[in-house]
């Protein structure tokens, strides 16, 4: 009776213990995934229409093409003329638009909603791989604790807060790629039909994410064929057994893969669009050496995880490694435990996932580290620091307090939450207080260019209206941000040919239905994009074959307005260049000369008159005589009969691809274009118009070969009271 007695009190003293033990278990994951609930507000959501204040190119061109969607195109992949990009981002940035507005916000909500998604499954993950161990036994508390340590690590890291709140296609990869493999891990143990077939959805909807997604089938398969290695070819019935679930899964990613994979076999040329001008077999990137190559790739990107950072300000902070120093120690020891339990089935994906999903990044060798190319691993190092940091404490705690466990886990939760703490904070100020403000941003993030466009866009417009815009070929932030009534036409970069340029223009202007004025932009700031001599050169022509109105001043840019405009001749910036044979000690030929104020162009006899009341253009025609090692710049100069300069102006000498003078090629016809206005001051009579060409480096003036005088006259002028 006695014994009856004692067994049945000590089972109720085990069950009141593991009812505790799983209430304390429940309270622990609560509190870890309110934690992470705050992390990814304040470090992933918070501000998100406001930063990054910038809109930079590959951001909007997913906007363009979700606007385009929203129009009635639909394609799996959006072919960019160097580039291109898998569907999926574009068709939920057209979902959030349809529900927020074409906004900031809509644009880089679905990929900050992918990374703050991607934390809570990693806590998931890491308690489905590891709540077990090799023979089954339940080992929740160490499944938490790598699943609560790796999320939040990620949660709270700087790196992963700013790729996370840009929209980087690659945030879905690894939003769905981890869902995906704890989908896959939950309902084979289960034997769950629906979770198999959903991780199967999973795995063919990150063919539609980013490039190393092309990845993912060789991990799915390494993964299964390593299930095969520990077993006996006597125990194949089990084999057979598992085949019915392949085909599940697999079936079910095909099928959601299907018509992207049509897509490519369709157009091969997509499929390497952008992998194969920057894959390590290109010459041009292996210099001769692919295996030499390809090491300092696999070393540059492993330097990321504790030594090295990407120095891009678009995917990092300060050029810091992914991993601090104690992230680091965990991490590689984390690697090294797994590599050693290569038989548990948890340490074999977290390898596999880390090697295939860094290959791409090894592969694309532009530059080492690059973290973007890297995100797609960044689950699997997070739970293998995890796992380091538990298999160290486990060690540390049955070594030296075997008797104190329950005091040393405490302690161990104090410390890790104060870190996470700490770097949480650290994270919230160094990108709200000091990241926005770094010139690497301004220009990473092409600030000043979103904020013309916003400006852009708050201005009055109509129809009939056209905006001519200095080359801005490579900034669809525009198409994406405005959505006034006229017309915008962007200069192409390829102006080589002034000719070519003023016939784009001529037919840009000519196609605009009903056209009642033109609106030059002329942009200050030169993180704007290429500015070169664009502004002025369409100036010159407006100002032979149009009236300007006025000029509006803004913060980083100006607006010219014209009207009036005259399509009845051919455009042209001039009719003939005057014929010169000014050859320079540098190496360099001034060949033709051109000078002109509205319609008229200067003779090559006589004096040529020039008015205050607008700008007058010259034109310089140059031939480099062999390849430059200096950049040059030119001087043109007003000098008065009694040899006083009354204006001059110095601009560096860039060919219209905005190059200086040490990359034109030799014997290879250049042509320049500048604009000047003269100051009201300046009195009436006759000048001597002369240049001068010089060194941008030292100020040294390059002079005529045989002749001592710096100064080339160029023209005789006569500076009237107006321009007629």
């Amino acid at each position: 009776m006695s014994d009856s007695v004692g067994a049945a009190a000590g089972a109720a003293g085990r069950a009141k213990t593991e009812g505790a033990t799983w209430r304390g278990r429940r309270l622990v994951s609560a509190v870890i995934l309110a934690a992470l609930t705050v992390a990814v507000v304040m470090l992933r959501l918070y501000r998100l229409d406001e930063l990054p204040a910038g809109i930079q190119v590959s951001e909007a061109l997913n906007g363009v093409d979700a606007l385009r969607v929203l129009d009635g195109e639909h394609a799996v992949f959006f072919p960019s003329e160097f580039s291109g990009h898998e569907g999926l981002v574009v068709y939920l940035i057209a979902l959030s638009i349809t529900l927020l507005g074409q906004t900031d916000l809509a644009l880089r909500l679905p990929t900050a909603l992918a990374s703050a998604g991607t934390v809570f499954v990693v806590f998931w993950l890491g308690r489905l791989l590891f709540g077990r161990d090799e023979t089954g036994r339940p080992t929740a508390w160490r499944g938490i604790f790598i699943g609560g340590v790796g999320s939040c690590l990620m949660a709270v890291s700087i790196g992963q807060t700013v790729l996370g709140r840009t929209v980087f296609r690659a945030n879905h990869l690894v939003l769905l790629l981890s869902l995906c493999l704890a989908l896959l891990w939950w309902g084979w143990r289960e034997r769950s039909w629906w979770a198999v077939a959903l991780a199967g959805v999973c795995a063919g909807l990150v063919q539609y994410t980013y490039i190393p997604s092309r990845f993912t089938p060789f991990l799915f398969l390494a993964l299964g064929l390593s299930f095969l290695v520990p077993r006996r070819w006597a125990e194949s019935r089990n084999v057979r057994s598992e085949i019915p679930w392949v085909i599940g899964f697999g079936g079910a990613a095909l099928l959601v893969a299907a018509p992207i994979f049509v897509y490519f076999a369709l157009h091969p040329e997509h499929f390497f669009l952008r992998s194969s001008s920057l894959s390590v077999l290109q010459p041009e990137i292996n210099r001769g050496n692919p295996l030499g190559t390809l090491m300092e790739s696999v070393i540059g990107h492993l330097a990321a995880l504790g030594f090295k950072g990407d120095v891009s300000w678009r995917h990092n902070f300060g050029a810091l490694p992914m991993l601090n120093p104690w992230e680091a120690f965990f991490f590689w020891l984390g690697a090294g435990l797994c590599l050693w339990r290569w038989r548990s089935p948890a340490c074999r994906l977290l390898l596999l996932w880390g090697v295939f999903l860094l290959l791409p990044a090894v592969i694309a060798v532009d530059y080492a580290p690059n973290t973007l190319r890297m995100l797609g691993a960044t689950p699997a190092v997070y739970l293998v620091l995890a796992f380091g940091l538990w298999e160290a404490f486990a060690f540390a705690k049955d070594r030296f307090l075997p008797n104190r466990a329950s005091v040393s886990a405490w302690a161990l939760g104090a410390v890790l939450t104060a870190a996470v703490l700490v770097q949480g904070v650290t994270t919230f100020r160094n990108y709200f207080e000091i990241w926005p403000f770094e010139r690497g941003v301004q220009f990473a993030y092409e600030v000043p260019w979103s904020d013309f466009a916003r400006t852009l866009d708050t201005l009055p417009s109509a129809e009939g209206e056209i905006y001519l815009v200095p080359n801005s070929l490579d900034h669809p932030s525009l198409d994406y941000i405005y959505k006034g009534a006229a017309s915008v036409f962007y200069f192409p970069r390829e102006t080589v040919d002034l000719d070519f340029l003023a016939r784009e223009v001529e037919s840009a202007i000519a196609a605009t239905e009903n056209l009642s004025s033109v609106k030059v932009v002329q942009l200050n700031n030169v993180h704007v994009g290429w500015i070169g001599n664009d502004t002025g050169r369409v100036a010159v022509l407006l100002g032979k074959y149009a009236q300007q109105v006025d000029t509006e001043h803004f913060s980083d840019f100006r607006i010219h307005n014209y009207t009036n405009v005259s399509m009845e001749r051919r455009w042209t910036f001039y009719e003939r260049l005057a014929p010169l044979k000014v050859e320079y000690d540098g190496g360099i030929s001034l060949m033709g000369f051109a000078l002109g104020q509205g319609e008229k162009e200067h003779s090559v006899s006589g004096q040529f008159e020039l008015g205050r009341d607008r700008p007058f253009w010259v034109a310089l025609n140059w031939e480099p005589l062999r390849a430059l090692e200096v950049d040059y710049s030119v001087s043109l100069r007003l000098y008065s009969a009694e040899g006083e300069v009354v204006f001059q102006e110095d601009a560096h000498l860039w060919n219209p691809l905005h190059q200086p003078t040490s990359s034109w090629t030799p014997g290879e016809r250049t042509e320049t274009l500048f604009q000047f206005r003269l100051p009201s001051e300046i009195a009436s009579g006759s000048y001597d118009l002369r240049l001068i060409v010089y060194n941008i480096e030292d100020l040294v003036p390059t002079v005529q070969v045989g002749v001592w005088e710096p100064e080339f006259s160029l023209a005789d002028v006569e500076i009237g009271e107006a321009g007629e």
